[in-house]
């Protein structure tokens, strides 16, 4: 069994921590290179494959291939993934003050003490009082600050927009009921933000939109609808990732 680090924005550990989230999709780097690509109306195929050695002539045997053939830097079933998220480490006796004296630790909050019981480290997903100090990026969170581990149970390739209604549900989106329109439909209620917006002018009609919508957020950033191209628009290869969380 082997153990790798990922990474989770903040919403996602919410998602995360309430067990509404089984899964996850990552742009596979470098994409499968297609050369020789020819299409026949709205089917693709390749007469020619690059060095990955590939012999699929469709893209639904390309794809079970490269998810055979490849190895997924998320692990294969059965690896564990212990995830890294914004966070901040203090002395464990207590932080200095401007005036000499020591700020003690918070209680009540979820923390982890490292093995030699000098550390602590607390969780800005969650963190309900006065800002410690500067967060600390998920990157350089260690692994003895880890609150959070996840058991892979399957590994597949597919394209970002080949995600079904349930999928996006397990990525993590969530349904508020805004009731209905001046002609008896449903208004939009779907999003993967948290908090979950207020008014259904912020939500999206569907969980799919909810998670191509927070999907070119989190790699376009804020403004990415101003940009040439979105990561749903490019349509990428993923690596699929479910897992279920286990003991840390």
């Amino acid at each position: 069994m082997a153990e790798r680090p990922i990474l989770f924005s903040g919403p996602m550990v919410r998602a995360l921590l309430e067990g509404r989230k089984t899964m996850t999709r990552r742009v596979i780097k470098p994409q499968p290179i297609m050369e020789g690509v020819k299409s026949f109306g709205e089917s693709w195929a390749w007469s020619e494959i690059d060095k990955g050695g590939f012999s699929g002539v469709t893209e639904q045997q390309m794809r079970a291939e490269y998810g055979l053939s490849q190895s997924c830097p998320y692990g294969q079933p059965g690896d564990r993934l212990w995830v890294r998220e914004t966070h901040c480490i203090h002395n464990a006796h207590g932080q200095h003050r401007d005036d000499g004296k020591r700020w003690g630790p918070w209680g009540g909050l979820p923390t982890t003490v490292s093995p030699d019981g000098t550390q602590i480290a607390y969780y800005r997903e969650g963190f309900d009082r006065c800002d410690p100090s500067r967060w600390r990026p998920s990157i350089h969170m260690p692994r003895w600050a880890c609150r959070i581990v996840l058991e892979v149970v399957s590994v597949r390739v597919e394209r970002l927009q080949s995600i079904s209604e349930e999928d996006a549900i397990a990525e993590g989106a969530r349904w508020k009921d805004f009731g209905r329109d001046s002609h008896g439909l449903p208004l939009a209620g779907w999003s993967m933000e948290h908090p979950h917006p207020e008014r259904p002018e912020q939500c999206l009609s569907s969980a799919r939109m909810a998670f191509a919508s927070f999907i070119n957020k989190l790699h376009g950033g804020p403004n990415w609808n101003l940009k040439p191209s979105s990561l749903w628009d490019s349509n990428p290869w993923v690596w699929v990732v479910e897992f279920k969380r286990v003991q840390a």
